[in-house]
């Protein structure tokens, strides 16, 4: 008897270590992958604050080389139009994600409704547009010519309110939410908006968060729309700002092609790009930490379920 609880416990602690073993392997393995994720994001910054001349001949560092702000000096000469892009890209972001969530929220619950007679049409039509577009042009003159939204900031905002995507992922969320709560909704005497304001929305937190970080995304990053539908905005959104430094700072480097000006650096492409890409993406970054415990289970939900 004494053999046999002596071999157990000895498969006890190896069991122990083992786990032991593993969970270590597991901790160098992760903080390794997560210093070269955040690695990039160093090297950018320290890109920013490094002198043109000194990173074209050495390279890029973890430390800045030669430090000085002239690239954000660059970004920052006209104040008033940088504030005034911050300001159009916080609010076009807060205001669209808010309207297509809620948007998207209300048309995954319908298309999981059994008694809603073209849920089955209707999420065909979203498939469908996932596959095929109309093309650059057809959208082009439905927003100029018909809509008459050209200098309109709803041109921009509107595109990005609903993606098919992200209403089938809404869908398939909604999907695990049990029938019977609808139900006893329904014995209550609530019409079918309460039940989906008072019910059913304070359930699809994880989707509400994961759906929403994509459409703050999608506004954040927005440029293109922005080139095509408000040529003569004063303010345009932060990323066509930023997008047109970058190329004006460029196309201006070519054109002194192998003068005095460029040899010594005084024309900043490189650090410009790094400097422009710090203020673009800083602020988004914060949004994330709010999200993230929602993040993981509502892509998960909205995986799994058909």
């Amino acid at each position: 008897m004494h053999y046999f609880n002596k071999k157990k416990n000895t498969g006890k602690v190896k069991r122990e270590k083992s786990s032991i073993a593993l969970l270590i392997f597991a901790f160098v393995f992760i903080s390794f992958f997560s210093i070269c994720c955040l690695l990039p994001f160093v090297m950018m910054i320290s890109a920013s604050l490094s002198d043109e001349s000194i990173i074209t001949t050495e390279g890029i560092g973890i430390l800045p080389r030669g430090f000085n702000f002239e690239a954000y000096n660059i970004l920052l000469t006209h104040p008033r139009v940088l504030i005034g892009s911050y300001v159009v890209t916080i609010t076009m972001t807060i205001v669209g994600t808010t309207l297509g969530l809620f948007i998207i929220a209300m048309t995954g619950y319908a298309l999981c409704r059994p008694d809603f007679f073209l849920r089955n049409k209707l999420s065909f039509f979203f498939y469908f547009t996932t596959l095929f577009s109309a093309g650059l042009v057809p959208t082009f003159l439905w927003m100029v010519r018909y809509l008459q939204l050209r200098n309109n900031y709803l041109a921009v905002l509107l595109p990005l309110l609903m993606t098919p995507w992200l209403i089938i992922l809404m869908r398939n969320f909604v999907k695990s939410v049990p029938i019977e709560i609808t139900e006893s909704g329904k014995i209550d005497g609530a019409n079918d908006f309460k039940i989906f304001l008072n019910l059913i929305l304070p359930m699809m937190k994880p989707a509400l968060a994961t759906i929403g970080l994509f459409l703050a995304l999608g506004y954040w990053n927005e440029w293109y729309l922005s080139l095509l539908y408000l040529p003569d905005r004063e303010f345009r959104p932060l990323q066509f700002y930023l997008f047109r430094i970058v190329n004006e700072a460029a196309a201006l480097r070519q054109s002194l092609a192998g003068s005095v000006v460029v040899q010594t650096g005084l024309i900043p492409t490189v650090t410009l790009q790094m400097a422009t890409a710090v203020l673009v993406t800083g602020p988004i970054i914060f949004l994330y930490p709010f999200v993230q415990k929602y993040f993981i289970s509502g892509i998960a939900i909205g995986a799994v379920k058909g």
